[in-house]
């Protein structure tokens, strides 16, 4: 799988041996990530992803994505697998000084315009309702809030 170019981003897919790294906090030589990445909630997507990685499965495109900018590691974007009934779940993270750019609206714009094109059908992603900025950032990258409840506000793009 090859890199997702958008304007100022680089949409990495991450492979084993690099998801690894990250999931260790343990950057090579040639890794250039800022200083607080990774960042928690990435490492969380990170298990599973390398599970499957490990026994076999080669999920891409619709895999984890490190989000770099100027070449720096900023942040992670990816689905949790591939497509059940053409629905495909992502979500997404930066580091706290890379928020408020529009990074998260664009890298999630691009990886939205790659799922379509591999054969998702719909791409959904949610977020806590009181996490306002996430809210804004899908909206701002073509998502339509379809429901909410107490806690959750659900997100969908076609």
């Amino acid at each position: 799988m090859t890199d997702i170019d958008t304007e100022r981003l680089v949409l990495h897919p991450l492979e084993l041996d690099e998801a690894k790294r990250v999931y260790d906090r343990a950057p090579s030589a040639d890794d250039r990530w800022a200083s607080e990445y990774p960042f928690e909630d990435e490492l969380d997507a990170l298990a599973p992803y390398i599970d499957s990685l490990e026994r076999g499965g080669d999920i891409q495109p619709f895999g984890l994505y490190q989000i770099r900018h100027e070449g720096v590691a900023v942040g992670g974007i990816g689905f949790s697998g591939p497509p059940d009934d053409g629905v495909v779940a992502l979500g997404f993270g930066l580091i706290e000084s890379a928020r408020g750019a529009g990074f998260a609206a664009e890298a999630l714009e691009a990886l939205i315009e790659a799922a379509l094109a591999f054969g998702a059908e719909s791409v959904v992603a949610d977020t806590m309702l009181d996490n306002f900025a996430s809210q804004k950032t899908m909206l701002r990258a073509g998502m339509t809030e379809v429901s909410r409840d107490s806690e959750v506000v659900y997100f969908e793009a076609r």
